[in-house]
């Protein structure tokens, strides 16, 4: 019989969007090594918005400092469209960088990428 975090964690699948190969591939490997689904990955916010449609993830993990469009402006739209998807939003920067920004926004909420954890997502999904 699977853990109840693998039930959990099996039950949403992921978009990863940010315009860093490295974390996107360190990501992935991590969140599937933590039994996350990961179903596709971003570099970009049009990219990210294109795929997230097509995809229908349950989670976009989303960084904020996208080359194109911000990570907040992805997540408003994101949510603006039918059933959305839950939104965890990640940069490199600390959360005090970004101010009442991170609370004003439709996300889940906030992790620095150092922070990046099957646990710390879980943690997030269970107050969801």
């Amino acid at each position: 019989m699977p853990a109840p975090h693998d039930t959990i964690c099996r039950m949403h699948t992921i978009l990863i969007v940010d315009d860093h190969a490295g974390f996107r591939h360190q990501a992935r490997a991590l969140l599937e090594a933590e039994g996350f689904v990961v179903i596709g990955e971003a570099d970009d916010g049009a990219t990210g918005l294109a795929a997230a449609r097509a995809l229908r993830p349950d989670l976009v993990l989303l960084d904020i400092g996208l080359p194109d469009i911000e990570g907040f402006a992805v997540a408003r739209e994101l949510t603006a469209d039918g059933p959305p998807p839950l939104v965890v939003l990640t940069s490199s920067r600390d959360a005090a960088a970004f101010g009442p920004r991170l609370t004003a926004e439709p996300v889940l909420g906030f992790l620095p990428k150092d922070e990046l954890s099957g646990a710390a997502l879980l943690a997030m999904l269970e107050t969801a």
